[in-house]
């Protein structure tokens, strides 16, 4: 019995390299997608004692609220934005929705809800949609190895501690149930709130959960086209949408005045907007919230704009990638007066048109702030949203994953080695201690044996018989010769 469980054992170990050869789907870095300002879908339930138009729904049950196409169109447009806009409490220094809605955000831990921002997903809602199906391509399995953390994109990083709390319990059960280091990929405003959440996490945590930050357009310094969207406001890229509409509904929302432009790269003498009456940069950003009446606005910057100002190095590994040589919006001019704030001229400068690029570049400075190492490439053309669907953004991400992976398998051979070295030893102590025969007792001189393969195993019992045998014959010789 003994011989039949030694060649059993030594047959394994020949088989091993095939039978043990681990599957890269098995080993791939998970990812948590970390989506920027209206990369989250928004439902919402109404029950209002009056609306502001005739057409407005008073009392609903959950709908799509964001992104929802069909209420964008003319006329309906003014109930989404009554809807949608919050309202600031000074004393409590927090918003809340209009009286008479609640919203939600769905899809926490999922990836669906943060590809595609319609949920009829109609194509040009499309947003982690081509990075998703890239990584699916490799192996990743969707609400598995590859998780969606969106979130209530109108408020900034002061308001979202519950959140966050969510996001490290996402980023732990998704390690702990992968075995391996997590990648997060951000985009646009995901940034910034990535860089306050690592603030406030401890060196060893993120040691131990963070494998990789891959950051896609990032506004890690905030943005000049935030201002415009304060004073011009921002038609979201709908040409049948006038800017005007939507601009109260933009200008309550916390995140626009955590997204304007840092102090931390825009000096005094940058002035981002300049009429005839006024210049204004980041040192007197109060004079604009005058001129355009907003105390609450001013107020929730104040709230904001030193939450990650001079924010030490993250302390992880980071890729920064974004688009350069795209017109992007660098200051304001009104020359006529009476224009500001509705008919500004747009000077503008390099950056992927919504973010400017010394915000995108702002990662570069960590190189010499943290051991981590901090990559940067520039993508010739690309701008804001197309970096999501671009072939050299995702074969990037594509290529790193393969690395990471490949690195995640040379591990795990490693400890598969070390785990059947030390099998071997206690299978070999078990057969010698099962060993009946007086004299089976290991001898002295193997005592302190390491055994490295299942073949040195074989070759000791070997030896062990053959000095058996030979202390048996030479002991009757001795009793013949005594006789």
């Amino acid at each position: 019995m003994r011989e039949v469980a030694i060649l059993s054992l030594f047959l394994i170990a020949l088989a091993c390299p095939a039978l043990c050869k681990l599957s890269r789907s098995k080993h791939v870095p998970p990812v948590v997608l970390i989506p920027g300002d209206g990369g989250s879908q928004m439902e919402a339930k109404l029950n209002k004692s009056q609306t502001i138009h005739y057409i407005c729904s008073k009392m609903t049950d959950w709908f799509d609220l964001w992104l929802n196409m069909e209420l964008l169109v003319p006329y309906v447009i003014d109930c989404w934005v009554d809807n949608m806009k919050l309202v600031y409490d000074n004393v409590t220094r927090t918003t809340s929705n209009s009286e008479g809605v609640e919203t939600r955000i769905p899809g926490f831990g999922n990836s669906t809800t943060v590809e595609w921002l319609d949920p009829s997903q109609r194509s040009p809602t499309g947003y982690f949609k081509d990075i998703v199906n890239a990584l699916v391509s490799l192996g990743y399995e969707r609400g598995v190895t590859v998780r969606g953390a969106p979130f209530d994109f109108r408020k900034a990083p002061n308001e979202h501690s519950e959140y966050f709390l969510k996001l490290r319990r996402l980023i732990e059960e998704t390690y702990q149930y992968s075995g391996h280091k997590v990648m997060l990929i951000l985009h646009s405003m995901g940034a910034p709130m990535i860089r306050y959440f690592l603030k406030h996490q401890p060196q060893h945590w993120k040691n131990k959960h963070i494998e990789t930050v891959v950051s896609l357009a990032g506004a890690w310094g905030g943005s000049v086209k935030a201002v415009k969207v304060f004073t011009a406001g921002d038609n979201l890229g709908i040409y049948v949408i006038s800017a005007v509409k939507v601009r109260d509904e933009q200008r309550s929302a916390p995140s626009l005045a955590f997204l304007l432009p840092s102090p931390e790269l825009w000096g005094p003498d940058d002035h981002f907007i300049e009429t005839d009456t006024m210049n204004v940069s980041t040192a007197n950003l109060k004079d604009m919230f005058d001129a355009l009446d907003l105390p609450d606005a001013y107020e929730m910057y104040l709230d904001t704009k030193d939450l990650i100002n001079n924010a030490p190095a993250p302390g992880v590994e980071v890729h920064c990638l974004h688009g350069v040589g795209v017109d992007t919006v660098e200051k304001l001019v009104y020359t006529k007066k009476g224009s500001f704030p509705d008919s500004p001229n747009l000077v503008y400068g390099d950056g992927d048109g919504t973010v400017n690029v010394r915000s995108a570049e702002l990662c570069l400075k960590w190189k010499d702030g943290q051991k981590q190492n901090v990559y940067h490439k520039a993508l010739k053309g690309i701008d804001h949203m197309q970096i999501l669907s671009a072939k050299e953004s995702i074969n990037y991400i594509v290529e790193l994953v393969s690395n990471i992976t490949d690195k995640n398998i040379a591990k795990a051979e490693r400890k598969i080695k070390r785990l059947t070295r030390l099998e071997k030893k206690k299978e070999w102590a078990k057969i010698l201690k099962s060993n009946s025969h007086p004299s089976s007792n290991v001898l002295p001189e193997y005592k302190d044996f390491s055994f490295n393969s299942i073949y040195d195993l074989v070759k000791l019992q070997k030896k062990k018989e053959e000095d058996r045998r030979k202390n048996d014959y030479e002991g009757t010789c001795y009793l013949q010769r005594t006789l």
